[in-house]
Formats: structure tokens, sequence, C-alpha cells
């Protein structure tokens, strides 16, 4: 049997490992030096902060070494450095992840905190404690938003101003409507409570809509992106079969333009694909 399938196996073996070494790593060292480097990463999740420039840039590095290391590891030095020069794209990409998924948890709570700020004006408290009491009935991300808006208030900020700010970190079309809501009934009066459980309903028909669209598309998405990637499983099959066949197509310099020429139509194709199928919350 060719070693060549032996050696691309225990590469994807060998990624997949690191992956769960990293992910071991994050647990275990959060009390100590590298865990003071990698908390930015944690409360990019957890409360959607972004990291300061210092940290962007040690994290960064970080990024770099790690890649180099992994790319050293699996193919070489070449390898290596090619991979370290994506470094902090890999690390913006990153934080552009989790933030997404921050605000994932914000919006999929988003019903439930406006019922929650409901049930607490129906037990008699005025806004500014209802909206400490519904920081207290959720968990999460919705949790750490409520309870910096309720520190605001509690400090003699403004309804306004503290909705306003509550904004700005999170924005998300769905804490629009309920700031709109709650100041609407500052200024015109009106059943709050009702309002805001009539919003949730809302939002909650709103995403079970949205999840329908992703479920009725999700096949065609699919398809797409496997149709997108048959090339590269071309070229991995071909290099696995005959190794050296992706060498004689680079040592060629029209057919290294037209192969570089259609991965960027593959590319643009791939995004075209995303863009289509993104389903609006």
């Amino acid at each position: 049997m060719s070693s060549a399938p032996l050696a691309a196996l225990a590469a994807a073996l060998g990624v997949l490992a690191l992956w769960d070494a990293l992910a071991a790593a994050e647990q275990l060292v959060r009390g100590g030096a590298l865990g003071r480097l990698l908390a930015p990463l944690l409360l990019a999740r957890r409360d959607g902060a972004a990291p300061t420039a210092a940290e962007r840039r040690r994290l960064a590095l970080l990024a770099t070494l790690v890649l180099l290391a992994a790319g050293w590891l699996l193919a070489g030095p070449a390898a290596g450095t090619g991979a370290a020069v994506g470094g902090p794209w890999a690390l913006r990409a990153h934080l552009r992840a989790r933030r997404r998924r921050w605000r994932g948890e914000l919006e999929r709570a988003a019903p439930v905190v406006a019922r929650a700020v409901a049930d607490a004006l129906a037990g008699g408290h005025a806004i500014s404690r209802a909206l400490a009491e519904a920081a207290r009935s959720v968990e999460g991300a919705p949790h750490v938003e409520l309870r910096a808006l309720a520190r605001g208030l509690a400090l003699g900020q403004p309804l306004e101003q503290a909705l306003g700010a509550l904004q700005a970190r999170v924005d998300s079309r769905a804490y629009d409507t309920l700031a709109a809501a709650i100041l609407l009934q500052r200024d015109a009066g009106g059943d709050l409570a009702g309002l805001l459980r009539e919003l949730a309903r809302a939002q909650e028909a709103a995403a079970r809509g949205a999840d329908d669209a992703r479920a009725a598309t999700a096949q065609a998405r699919f398809t797409g992106v496997v149709v997108g990637l048959l090339p590269l499983g071309a070229a991995a099959l071909a290099e696995l079969a005959s190794p050296g066949a992706l060498g004689h197509v680079a040592r060629d310099p029209l057919a290294l333009w037209l192969a570089a020429f259609a991965g960027v139509l593959q590319l643009l194709g791939l995004l075209a694909i995303r863009r289509l199928a993104r389903v609006a919350a």
C-alpha cells in the first residue's frame, strides 16, 4: 500500500488532535499566565467585549506562533511560514465568530427578556426595578447586559441613556424594539406589561419563521457548499493517486495561472451562495 494515503490520514488526525489539545488547554490554563492571555477571547464570547489594541497584538502573536508550529509539524517550514502569515486574519475571524455567537444568544433570549420584564412589572415594580429583577431571572449574555443596564440605572443614569447604551452594545433590532416600547410607555402611558408580552410572542413567531426558512434551505445550501468544494477534493485525490501531480501543475505557468483563476471563481461562488442563503433574523 502506498504511504501517501497513510500520510494524509496521519496529517488529518494530527490536525484533529491539535484542535482538541487547544480546546483542552483553554480549559486548563484559565487561571495561569496563558489563561490571562486568552481571557479576552473568553470575554468576547461571554460578554461580547472587544479586546483592546494591546490585547489584539498579543493574541495575534500567539495565533501566529501556533499556526507556525502546527504548519511546521504537519508539512514543513514552508507550510508553517505560510500558515503563520494568516495568524492575524485567523484571530479576527475567530473574534467575529465569538461575537456572532454572543449576539445569537442575545437574539434567541430576547422574548425571554421581554417576558421577564413584563412579569416584574406585573408584580408591582417600577420599570427601573423591573429591569433589575429581570436580570436575576435570565442567564448568560442577557444576564450580563441587563445587569449592566440595572447598574447604570442604580447609579442615577437616566432611563433613556441607559437603554441607549444597551442598544449600542447589543446592536440588535429585538432590543431596539424593547427599548422603544419602554420609552413609548414612559411618554404615552399604557399597559407596558401587556405590550411586552405581545412583543415576546411576535419575536418568538419571527424566530420560528427564520428557523423554518433555514430548515427549508438547508439541503440547497449544503449542496452548494459541496459542489463548491469538489475541486479541492479532486485535487487531493489526484495528488494521492499520483504524488507530485500538483507539483507538475505548479511548475507550468499557464496551468498555475488557470488553477489560481479557478480558485478565485470557486471562492466567489461560495461567498455568493453564503450571501444568497443568508436568512435575516
